[in-house]
């Protein structure tokens, strides 16, 4: 089976401008994990309706757009019902300036959350470290760069927040979200 690869954030973006959407890379990513990590099904279509809703009043998106959102969600699954987890944000590169990678991680927080309350979400039955993991996000969705600040400083900052997020989208995922079932793990009776 081939490796499903993420679309490159500049793909998405043409795609999604040249489709007259209103939404960014890392705002549809943010959502499509939001949704997946709330428990969406992964066996069918819904986070389509969803995301139309959400970022097109409920109009359906032209088909380059429906092509590169079905590759940001199936590559998304695949991360995140992997065996080894991992989970790479869709959020500007490193080529670009931190002001517009701290946006873009901003936007990709603020998305996550909306995304796991399109999935109505129910805090009342949740583990603690789900609660911390979304008071950490909600946090994080609120921080800003100094461009006043020595910005090596920021840059390190930086990189430590974005594994931090990883890190509570994982620990909410494992509680909420559904895995992956493979037939070598159903038994024989």
């Amino acid at each position: 089976m081939s490796e499903i690869k993420m679309p490159e954030f500049l793909t998405v973006e043409s795609a999604l401008k040249d489709s007259g959407l209103a939404v960014t890379p890392s705002e549809l990513h943010g959502l499509l994990v939001g949704m997946i990590s709330g428990g969406l099904s992964l066996d069918d279509q819904t986070w389509k309706p969803l995301i139309y809703d959400y970022t097109n009043d409920g109009m359906g998106w032209p088909d380059s757009a429906i092509k590169v959102g079905s590759a940001v969600f199936q590559c998304t699954v695949a991360e995140l019902t992997a065996e080894k987890l991992a989970l790479e944000l869709l959020i500007p590169s490193e080529k670009e300036s931190l002001m517009n990678r701290a946006d873009g991680l901003s936007e990709w927080v603020n998305h996550f959350i909306s995304g796991l309350g399109l999935v109505e979400l129910k805090l009342d039955k949740t583990s603690d470290a789900l609660k911390e993991a979304l008071a950490d996000l909600e946090e994080i969705a609120r921080l800003g760069i100094d461009e006043d600040d020595d910005l090596e400083e920021q840059e390190n900052l930086f990189e430590q927040i974005v594994e931090h997020v990883r890190i509570c989208v994982l620990t909410i995922h494992a509680e909420l979200g559904q895995q992956i079932h493979t037939d070598a793990s159903k038994t024989v009776h």
